[in-house]
């Protein structure tokens, strides 16, 4: 059955594959299946050079505790970056992307990816996720919505929209 995402407030079909090894496995040794290809971040650094020669669009996925700055200097050749969820209530992957838009200026897809849930995607989209693979039991359709659960919003965020904001000095109204 095929995957679907959200991407730019559409369901649309995927075609990324994500390599995530097993337990053990090498990431040095790992095979690399053909076509889009979004790897963990010990598979890029292991792989790097042999990534960046396909001829195949590539991206990086990853986990809480990476640090976005190891792909800081490749951003501009990838075409995606997944922020990975491994919880509900793990709530890194906002800051990771906050970084990735704000300090590092990546462009491309940036998709939250696996314990991820229609309560989060307004959020999820004023951190800078464009993109949402929604955990494996729900409906990417009847999650659209959500993304516009709130007309308002009263922090600046890293998604350009604007924010309301109380001026210094008042408290009231």
């Amino acid at each position: 059955m095929p995957r679907h995402v959200i991407r730019q407030g559409r369901v649309v079909g995927d075609t990324w594959q994500f390599l995530v090894p097993r337990e053990g496995e090498d990431p040095a040794t790992v095979k690399l299946p053909p076509g889009p290809l979004a790897v963990t971040l010990p598979v890029w650094m292991a792989r790097r050079d042999e990534l960046l020669a396909r001829a195949t669009p590539l991206g990086v996925r990853l986990d809480p505790a990476d640090d976005a700055g190891e792909i800081a200097a490749d951003l501009p050749r990838l075409g995606l970056v997944a922020v990975h969820f491994p919880k509900f209530a793990d709530g890194r992957g906002y800051s990771t992307a906050w970084l990735l838009r704000r300090r590092y200026g990546f462009a491309g897809e940036l998709r939250a990816v696996g314990d991820v849930l229609r309560d989060q995607l307004f959020y999820l989209s004023r951190s800078g996720f464009d993109a949402f693979q929604l955990r494996p039991d729900a409906d990417p359709h009847s999650a659209l919505p959500s993304l516009r659960d709130f007309t308002a919003a009263y922090q600046a965020a890293a998604d350009g929209r604007p924010h309301r904001f109380r001026p210094e000095g008042r408290t009231h109204g």
